[in-house]
């Protein structure tokens, strides 16, 4: 019952009515049954992935106009110049074409409390563990709800796979340690692992899954949600590796004279297989397991951070797996890159305290390499932050209690300082800026056909991304990572010292991809662009495909777009959102926040 009127609430606040949301089912109940029903199929569901959007009736956009244009039963709709949701799924017929079109190698989470045509290539979390195929899983996280994750399995093996839930919280008094503690223990198959946290600020913020199945097969999936169910109703992202097969001879690390080449499956397994050995003996048995395994059809480079100190200065770069920036910056170094105004948008939920010229001569100077870049007459990076202002905070489906995981201190002189620096670049989560005609960050003009809508204005955003356009019309992408890191020194790395060190606080883990990774370069015909409320990219029917379209294209790789463009910058009197700092304008659940 108090689920049904937590739904009914949820739903007219957001203007939704129950049929316009697929019903799921929330209860947590954990069967006791040890054995599979012998008369229920074990084979794996067949994974659908639409490859284009059909033509919505003018009823069904309607709907959504109303759904997305309306922020609580209060507010009055958009104006005519507004746009919702749906302008970019407007009717669509595929043609035949010679381009080979790539989905996006990164999905969107689905939010049960969006429409379904919202939700069109999404994935859930019962999707990635739902398998009842799977007999080993290891989660490793920030934040966890235990029981919350156990529900996420197939009933018929919820008792019997075996689960490793690996966590930071080592102070015994800390609340989620007895929290995590307590939960495993009602679960004879679940163990808690404390990882190996050297460094006294920094956290156990990696987001990854890792599975063993019993058709001989393993999984890898790297996200950005923690495990607990708000996380899972924000707009999150999900990159899952291809069913990986056993390998058919020994793996032999040391038999290496020389690391695989970046963005190669046997570089994607050596990079992690480095990452889990920083967790020292009670990674052991997994590092193990996965090693006889066979990654060669993964097309990403693992980027990660683990805690410590590493030289710069004695690492070998050709046996060594290298850690936070330096580990960004030897990627990027190796990819080349030919755009005229490339255009770097750092996305995140937490900005710490970094400093100008941390940022400015480490961080960018790390985000700005590539296999050109010691050209003098290759332009710099335009840079900016996608970021939620409290109105964005507001009006998200859980309204402020959506805020308390997104953080940006903007109260004493020195976190005033910085924000001068960043206020600049600061960009719109929702490109309705304050259901007024945006102010661009780019000279496009705005009308409705130039405005992409990625369909998540009104889920606050816990997603981390970090991607190079190409162009001012930012519709060709250089390179994209998705990742568990924000914006800080503890999760990127300081800035080298004298000695040639560099100290990492955190744990964090992500993927970067890029168009050659689908051809043997860019030049080969391959082209990476956005994607809005679907995955796989068209051939060039809509006029933003159009005005990206690059002559001798053989083949488009799609990036899911978490947000809208063009970039609509913060107006003059406008701040980001700061969770310490009280709000007394009620949300569209009528509630105002305290700050903590």
């Amino acid at each position: 019952m108090e689920s049904r009127k937590r739904r009914k609430l949820v739903l007219t606040g957001l203007g939704l009515e129950s049929e316009e949301i697929p019903q799921t089912n929330t209860s947590s109940s954990i069967s006791k049954s040890k054995i599979p029903d012998s008369r229920r199929s074990i084979s794996p569901p067949i994974r659908r992935r639409p490859h284009a959007i059909q033509g919505l009736s003018q009823n069904t956009e309607d709907t959504l106009h109303s759904i997305e244009e309306t922020s609580h039963p209060a507010k009055k709709k958009f104006s005519p110049e507004q746009v919702s949701d749906v302008s970019t799924f407007s009717s669509f017929s595929p043609r035949e074409t010679s381009l080979n079109l790539v989905p996006s190698p990164v999905q969107l989470i689905s939010v049960e409390d969006l429409p379904k045509t919202l939700n069109i290539d999404t994935i859930s979390l019962k999707d990635i563990l739902g398998n009842p195929l799977i007999k080993e899983c290891w989660v490793f996280n920030y934040c966890f709800d235990v029981d919350f994750v156990m529900s996420q399995f197939d009933k018929d093996i919820r008792d019997s796979v075996q689960v490793k839930i690996v966590h930071g919280s080592w102070r015994k008094d800390d609340s989620n340690t007895t929290r995590i503690d307590e939960a495993a223990g009602r679960y004879p198959n679940v163990q808690a692992i404390t990882a190996y946290m050297p460094e006294a600020y920094g956290t156990h913020h990696s987001k990854m899954i890792i599975l063993f199945r019993h058709d001989d097969c393993a999984e890898v999936a790297i996200f950005t949600a923690n495990m607990i169910p708000g996380d899972w109703r924000m707009c999150q992202a999900v990159w899952k590796s291809p069913l990986l097969p056993l390998q058919t001879c020994a793996y032999d690390e040391q038999a290496r004279s020389s690391l695989p080449l970046l963005g190669s499956g046997a570089r994607f397994k050596h990079d992690l297989l480095a990452y889990l050995q920083k967790y020292e003996t009670k990674t052991k048995n997994l590092v193990s397991n996965l090693s006889q395994y066979n990654f060669t059809s993964v097309r990403a480079a693992l980027v990660a951070s683990t805690p410590g100190k590493q030289n710069l200065r004695s690492l070998d770069p050709d046996t060594d797996t290298l850690w936070g920036w330096p580990a960004i910056q030897r990627v990027l170094s190796s990819i080349p890159m030919t755009s005229s105004k490339p255009h770097i948008v750092i996305q995140i939920s937490s900005v710490a305290s970094i400093g100008e010229k941390w940022t400015s001569t480490t961080f960018f100077d790390a985000l700005s390499a590539s296999a050109t870049s010691k050209d003098a007459k290759k332009p710099k990076p335009k840079f900016s932050i996608v970021f939620p202002t409290p109105d964005k905070i507001r009006k998200s489906i859980d309204g402020y209690s959506s805020g308390s995981s997104i953080h940006m201190k903007t109260q004493s002189a020195a976190q005033m300082k910085q924000l001068a620096y960043l206020k600049p670049m600061l960009c719109h989560w929702a490109g309705d800026a304050e259901l007024q005609t945006p102010k661009l960050s780019s000279s496009m003009a705005v009308t409705p056909a130039t405005i992409r809508i990625a369909g998540r204005r009104r889920t606050a955003p816990h997603i981390k991304t970090y991607v190079r356009f190409a162009d001012s019309s930012m519709t060709s992408i250089d390179w994209a990572m998705m990742t568990s890191a924000n914006l800080s020194t503890q999760a990127w790395g300081a800035a080298i010292s004298a000695t040639g060190e560099v100290r990492i606080c955190s744990y964090e883990i992500g993927v970067v991809v890029w168009p050659a990774l689908w051809g043997e370069d860019v030049k080969g015909g391959v082209q990476m662009v956005p994607v809005f409320g679907k995955d796989t990219p068209g051939s060039g029917e809509d006029e933003s495909e159009a005005a990206g379209a690059v002559e001798g294209i053989k083949t488009k790789v799609g990036w899911r777009m978490p947000y809208d463009l063009p970039l609509a910058s913060y107006g003059k009197d406008e701040l980001p959102w700061c969770a310490t700092m009280p709000c007394e304008e009620l949300d569209w659940m009528g509630r105002s926040w305290p700050g903590f």
